[in-house]
C-alpha cells in the first residue's frame, strides 16, 4: 500500500517525534494537536518539549515541507493515535483507565476517513481498547466497514502499535527498537507493518490487537515490580543501618543477579500507569503488580517523612532557629535524569508536598524547565539551591553528579539517588 499522507493525531512526547521521523523520510505527514500553541511553535520549525536531536528532525521536516500542523484533521491514508490514557476516578477506584482522549481522537477523524485508510492506535491502553476504538468510528461512520464486523473485508484496517521508546533518546529509539504490531486482523497487520517499514529498521513483529496492548503494559509492569523490590530493600536497610548502594553493589556480583536503582518512587506516563490497567482488569488475580505499585507509589511520602526528620535534626542542632528560618534545597522535579518531562512525577509530588507543609522556603532546582507554577515553590538555581540548610537530591541530572565541595559542609543531605552520599539515605554531622 502507498502512504502518499500520514496524520499523526497527539503532538506530545511520543506523536512529534514519530511525526517528525516519518516525514524525515519524505512522507507528508499532518501533525493534529487541540493545542494551538504547539501547533503554532511545529510550524515555525521548532518544538514544545525538550528531546535531544528532535528539534534538528523537526527543523529540517517543517522547512523542507514534509511536515505541517494543524488543529483539525484532514484526509490522509493511515492516522496515528497518540493521545494520553489517563486515569479517573469512578466508584471509589482512582485508577479507572479513562479512554475519553481516544474516543475524542476516533471521532475527530471519522470524518476525514475513506475506504481503504488504515488507523493505529499508539496510545499505551487497556487490553480492549483498539477494539473500543473501531467500535467509535464505525459507530461515527455507518458507511464504511471495520474489521470487527466485517473481518479481512473491512474498507478501514485498525491495529495497535505500542511505543518502546525511552525518553531522552526517543529519536533513535524510534528507529532501532523492534515494534510489535497488532492488527485486529491478519490483513490489517499486514498493513499496519508496511507503514512501520518506512522508518522503523528493528524487526516487526505481528500478533493480535489484544496481545500487543498486553505486551506494552506487561514491559513496564516487569519493570515496575523490579523497581519496587529496590525501593523496599531502600527502606529496609535505611531501618537497620546499611547503605543499599552498597549492598546492591555487592549483590550485583552474582552471576543472576542484577537489582535496580531505588527513587524516590516512579514517574512517567508509563511505569507509574501501565501496571493499574492490567489491575484494573484482573484486580483479584494481578496481587503482585498491583503491591509493587503500592510499594513505589508510597515510596515518595517515605521520603517526605525523611524530610520532616531532617528539619527535626537541623532545629535540635540549631535551637535558636525556627522551621521558618530552614531552607530546603530540593534537586529535581522531572521524572527520570536529564529531561523536562514532569508526568507523573514522584519528585516533584515530594518538592510540592514539601513547600505545603514546611514552613521555611522551600526551593526547586530543575535545570531542564524554564518555569514553575506551583504556589510555595520558588525554581532557581544550582548555586542557589548550595546555600539550602536540607539537601533532598530527587532526580540524578548530569548538572548535579559529582561531589562539589559545598556538600561536604555541615548539610544535611537526602539522596535519593546515591549519586552525593553512597550512604544512608539521611546523613549529616
Amino acid at each position: 500500500m502507498d502512504f502518499n499522507t500520514i496524520s499523526v493525531i497527539g503532538l506530545g512526547y511520543i506523536g512529534l517525534p514519530t511525526a517528525a521521523v516519518i516525514a524525515s523520510r519524505r512522507k507528508k505527514v499532518v501533525g493534529v494537536d487541540i493545542n494551538q500553541h504547539a501547533v503554532d511553535t511545529i510550524n515555525r520549525g521548532d518544538i514544545h518539549i525538550v528531546e535531544p536531536e528532535l528539534d534538528i528532525v523537526v527543523h529540517a521536516a517543517v522547512k523542507e515541507g514534509y511536515l505541517r500542523a494543524t488543529t483539525t484533521p484532514e484526509p490522509a491514508d493511515a492516522f496515528l493515535i497518540a493521545v494520553p490514557t489517563p486515569f479517573k476516578a469512578e466508584n471509589g477506584n482512582d485508577h479507572v483507565p479513562d479512554l475519553s482522549y481516544i474516543e475524542a481522537a476516533s471521532k475527530a477523524i471519522a470524518p476525514a476517513l475513506k475506504q481503504g485508510d488504515l488507523v493505529i492506535l499508539e496510545s499505551t491502553s487497556p487490553v480492549g481498547a483498539t477494539e473500543q476504538m473501531a467500535a467509535w468510528l464505525a459507530e461515527a461512520r455507518p458507511d464504511l466497514t471495520f474489521p470487527q464486523t466485517h473481518g479481512e473485508e473491512s474498507d478501514i484496517r485498525v491495529a495497535h502499535c505500542p511505543e518502546r521508546v525511552l525518553p531522552g533518546h526517543v529519536v533513535r529509539e524510534l528507529v532501532e527498537n523492534d515494534r510489535v504490531i497488532g492488527g485486529m486482523t491478519a490483513k490489517c497487520s499486514k498493513v499496519a507493518t508496511a507503514l512501520y517499514q518506512i522508518f522503523v529498521e528493528g524487526e516487526c513483529i505481528t500478533t493480535t490487537a489484544r496481545t500487543a496492548e498486553m505486551a506494552k503494559l506487561t514491559e513496564n509492569s516487569f519493570r515496575d515490580v523490579n523497581i519496587a523490590f529496590a525501593n523496599e530493600l531502600s527502606i529496609i536497610c535505611d531501618k537497620i543501618d546499611i547503605s543499599v548502594w552498597e549492598l546492591i553493589r555487592l549483590a550485583n556480583r552474582h552471576p543472576r543477579v542484577n537489582i535496580l536503582q531505588p527513587g524516590p518512587g516512579v514517574g512517567g506516563h508509563c511505569i507509574a500507569v501501565d501496571p493499574w490497567f492490567i489491575v484494573s482488569e484482573t484486580p483479584e488475580e494481578a496481587r503482585l503488580i498491583r503491591t509493587a505499585r503500592e510499594v513505589n507509589d508510597g515510596k515518595p511520602q517515605w521520603v517526605i517523612d525523611k524530610v520532616n526528620e531532617a528539619v527535626g535534626k537541623f532545629l535540635s542542632e540549631n535551637p535558636d532557629k525556627t522551621a521558618k528560618d530552614v531552607t530546603i534545597a530540593c534537586f529535581g522535579l522531572a521524572f527520570k535524569p536529564d529531561i523536562d518531562d514532569l508526568r507523573e512525577s514522584p519528585a516533584l509530588k515530594i518538592a510540592r508536598l514539601v513547600s505545603e507543609a514546611q514552613p521555611g522556603n522551600v526551593l526547586a532546582i530543575e535545570p531542564n524547565i524554564k518555569s514553575l507554577d506551583i504556589s510555595g515553590l520558588k525554581l532557581t538555581g544550582i548555586e542557589d539551591g548550595l546555600g539550602a540548610d536540607i539537601f533532598v537530591l530527587l532526580v540524578d541530572h548530569r548538572e548535579f553528579k559529582g561531589n562539589s565541595p559545598e556538600l561536604r559542609l555541615d548539610k544535611i543531605i537526602i539522596d535519593t539517588r546515591g549519586i552525593w552520599s553512597g550512604k544512608p539515605l539521611l546523613q549529616g554531622q
